[in-house]
């Protein structure tokens, strides 16, 4: 407990001082990174039963450009993808062997798309206007999900929610986990004043949610390889996968949530100051 507290106090204030005192490209270079422990983590994993070497570096790199791309460039993701589908089977023809070809070149495409493709929607919520303060609001009520998850199920927690995938995560602690969401959400009025209140509650409701989805996610494929933290970067926390696993889902349905918002016109995200 007291490294997971210590290890906490950082990871605010790094994340604090990258969103509201570097330059845009200072927060571009903090997601590359996170992208890149997190796809090593994965690879790492993953490799356990599948030789997948020749592959991971370049998986790392292309995901880890990912972020530049977004912010020097008209990125575009599709397009993005079809190169590294070309690509792994280029490299898959340098190999000795063409067992488990398929597989491999599967689990390539994936992780560079559930880590890479997925985190990189935090950058695209930091590039709006308002930005720094929507990101602030996405990951103040995913990490308070998580936090409620984990007081409440530690504390309360007695009925198991889903034993096969994470069997020390409980009823209680997603229920736990979704109400600290919402108190999260609204004490965020106070700095979001340019969305209306129901939107907040909206967002903080469906960031609840798939904030607890993400998390079950990245265990379903850590008990596929029996593993129990995804790497050691972050201590008494897991690692990098460990501590994004929940924005990964939250950060994509939030940025549509908010571009949705922005074509109805029901919010007037980009013209409007508190």
């Amino acid at each position: 407990m007291f490294k997971r507290t210590i290890t906490s106090i950082i990871l605010i204030l790094i994340t604090g001082w990258t969103i509201f005192f570097m330059p845009i490209l200072g927060f571009v270079s903090v997601s590359s990174i996170f992208i890149g422990l997190g796809l090593y983590e994965f690879f790492k994993i993953v490799g356990q039963r599948n030789s997948i070497d020749k592959f991971k570096t370049i998986c790392i790199i292309l995901g880890m450009l990912i972020p530049f791309l977004t912010y020097w460039t008209d990125f575009q993701e599709f397009k993005f993808f079809i190169m590294i589908f070309f690509l792994l089977f280029i490299i898959q023809f340098t190999r000795r062997q063409n067992q488990d070809a398929a597989l491999i070149i599967a689990l390539s495409i994936f992780g560079i798309f559930y880590i890479g493709g997925l985190f990189n929607f935090l950058l695209k919520i930091r590039l709006l206007e308002n930005g720094t303060r929507l990101v602030a609001f996405l990951l103040l009520v995913t990490k308070a999900g998580d936090m409620g998850a984990y007081i409440i199920g530690h504390n309360f927690g007695k009925h198991r929610l889903i034993p096969r995938i994470s069997p020390n995560k409980s009823i209680e602690g997603a229920i736990g986990g979704f109400v600290f969401s919402i108190i999260a959400a609204s004490l965020s009025r106070l700095y979001l004043t340019f969305i209306p209140f129901a939107h907040i509650i909206i967002s903080g409701i469906i960031i609840g949610i798939f904030a607890q989805l993400g998390d079950l996610a990245e265990s379903v494929i850590k008990r596929d390889y029996s593993v129990k933290d995804s790497g050691p970067f972050v201590p008494g926390l897991g690692g990098v996968l460990d501590l994004i696993d929940s924005i990964l889902f939250t950060a994509p349905l939030f940025y549509y949530y908010l571009t949705w918002l922005l074509l109805s016109n029901l919010v007037r995200i980009v013209s409007l100051e508190s």
